[in-house]
Formats: structure tokens, sequence, C-alpha cells
């Protein structure tokens, strides 16, 4: 196909030219190199429980037995992932606003994957396994962070760990201040105000979602 068929001759629809072969897509991006293909591995070692011991967050992707998916973030102080034994972490929950979506998934389906991120870091520590919701063990004792004992963890075994490459974090410069615009979208007031409570004044929004909110993540 030409170069002008590709970007938009006869007959291609407004999504575009779908991939649907693992050939294809191999056709069109290439083979990873040896290293890449080679780098998972099944159980931690030191660089990766450093790395753990270091992160301070992480995002959690769930699915359910028809394939809808989530992804949730999770933070805490660095180290918060607590790790059991070479193949085993754990995940403290904290207070939310308890939709609790990726843990109805993992009831209906165990499998996850993880990316654990170090700020200022542009490579990321991935890990894919199955997890359960845990609801108390001795070790939510080293969980605790201002007081606040988890009520829940999710408990993941290792199937697959390895380290993802900078490039994206590099792309997006998300790591240089002088780049940043929190500015350019609507406050966080003004998105409950359209999106989530209507009725709700935005003084108040404001106010709730102000300095104070932060001292209350963990209440």
């Amino acid at each position: 196909m030409s170069a002008r068929g590709i970007a938009g001759g006869p007959g291609m629809s407004a999504r575009g030219i779908a991939v649907t072969t693992a050939d294809e897509l191999e056709a069109i991006i290439g083979e990873p190199t040896r290293a890449a293909a080679e780098k998972t591995r099944h159980r931690l070692g030191e660089i990766d429980r450093e790395w753990l011991a270091a992160a301070s967050l992480a995002f959690v992707a769930t699915s359910d037995e028809h394939g809808d998916l989530d992804v949730s973030p999770k933070g805490d102080p660095a180290g918060f992932v607590h790790v059991l034994d070479d193949a085993t972490i754990a995940i403290p929950e904290r207070p939310g606003n308890r939709r609790a979506d990726g843990f109805h998934n993992v009831l209906r389906n165990p499998h996850v994957g993880l990316i654990f991120v170090v700020p200022g870091r542009g490579d990321t520590l991935r890990i894919n396994g199955r997890a359960t919701i845990v609801r108390d063990a001795l070790f939510f004792d080293d969980l605790v962070v201002k007081g606040h004992r988890p009520a829940l963890a999710l408990v993941v075994d290792i199937d697959e760990v390895f380290f993802h490459c900078s490039k994206a974090f590099l792309r997006s410069q998300a790591w240089k201040p002088e780049t940043w615009a929190p500015d350019a979208v609507r406050r966080r007031a003004l998105i409950a105000k359209s999106l989530e409570r209507p009725e709700a004044d935005v003084a108040e929004l404001d106010e709730y979602y102000g300095p104070s909110y932060a001292e209350r993540i963990y209440g």
C-alpha cells in the first residue's frame, strides 16, 4: 500500500486500517531484540526489591471475566509495597470512594498487571501475576501509615517481573516541571461540579478539595 493510501486513501474508514494478525503486527514493528525477549523473570531479585523499596506509586490493571478493564493508581510513602518473599508482594488498600472496581474484578478474574514508579525515574518495574484480596494478616502491622492500618491488601503471586525502559517518560517529559501545565484543564472542584456533584456549590467544592484534602486521605 502506498504512503498516500495509509494516510487516507479511498475506502479507508475514519478509524484507520486495522492490524488483525500477529504476522502483520511484526511486519510493521519488527521483532524484539534477544535482550528484550528474554528479560522476563519469575521471582524478585535484589534489584527488584530495591526498586519496590523506593517506589511510591503503582498502577494496578485488572479485568473481569468478560474482559472489561480497570486501571487504578495506588500511592503511599516509598516502600509501601510489602515483599512477603521472592514470589509474593502485598499492596495495602487505603480509604477511597468505595467503588472498589479493581477488587470486584479480582474476585472474578485474579490476573493483574502492575507498574511501579519511582518519581524522577523514567524506567519502571512491571509485575504480572495472580491476586488475592486479604482482609487481615500479621504483615498488616507493617503497612500502617499515619496511624492507618489497612482493612484490606492485595496479595500478588508473581508470574512475571521485568523492567520497562524510559522512552514513555522521556517522550512525555513527565518529570520536567517546566513542561507541567496543571491549569490547562479545569480544576478538580469544577470537574466534580460538572460530572459528579452538580447540586454542590463550587466554593464548597474548592474548600473540600483544597489544602485540607491531603490531611484527610488516611482518615
